[in-house]
């Protein structure tokens, strides 16, 4: 049994605001490429798909004259690191496990090096398959933060993938 489904994340005031600002269908493809590759590793998927699905929580609109700069937000960008403190405060108050969600921060935090002058990280194989599944959905200029998702579907989308955990979860447990 899990403390903190994806659905409950959504519906909280804090991800609405802001995983919706960096682009919900991004967050979501994120997700669901984490199940996959954590299942598929024998990872943690639960913990993997909350970090893929908040990845971006800590995202910050760079503007010039009025519109998106994107070499700005590349040259400024410390998203990872306002993502882990803010997902791992939203999980915290959702009752998730407290190691669980310091894992959690710490993956969004290590999904990438943007933030790092000229430097790589040795990942965990939890923060490594974040990176993976973000980068599997990334698209040049960071068109993949503006693809539209209506709320209905992305909550069904977020069903789903929870009833997959679910299933994997109990499946691992028999």
């Amino acid at each position: 049994m899990r403390d903190v489904n994806l659905t409950d994340i959504y519906q909280h005031r804090i991800a609405q605001k802001y995983i919706t600002r960096s682009g919900i269908a991004h967050a979501i493809a994120v997700a669901y490429h984490a199940f996959q590759l954590a299942k598929d590793q024998g990872e943690d998927v639960d913990s993997a798909v909350k970090a893929g699905f908040m990845h971006d929580i800590g995202h910050y609109t760079w503007y010039k004259n009025g519109k998106w700069d994107y070499g700005l937000y590349k040259q400024n960008d410390i998203h990872a690191i306002k993502g882990a403190e803010r997902a791992h405060k939203l999980l915290i108050r959702l009752g998730e496990n407290p190691i669980k969600a310091k894992e959690i921060a710490l993956a969004i935090l290590f999904h990438t090096d943007s933030f790092l002058p000229g430097g790589e990280v040795i990942r965990t194989p939890l923060q490594s398959i974040v990176k993976l599944a973000d980068e599997k959905d990334e698209e040049p200029g960071g068109a993949h933060h503006y693809r539209e998702l209506d709320n209905n579907r992305a909550m069904k989308s977020l069903q789903i993938l929870d009833e997959r955990i679910d299933e994997h979860l109990q499946k691992n447990d028999d």
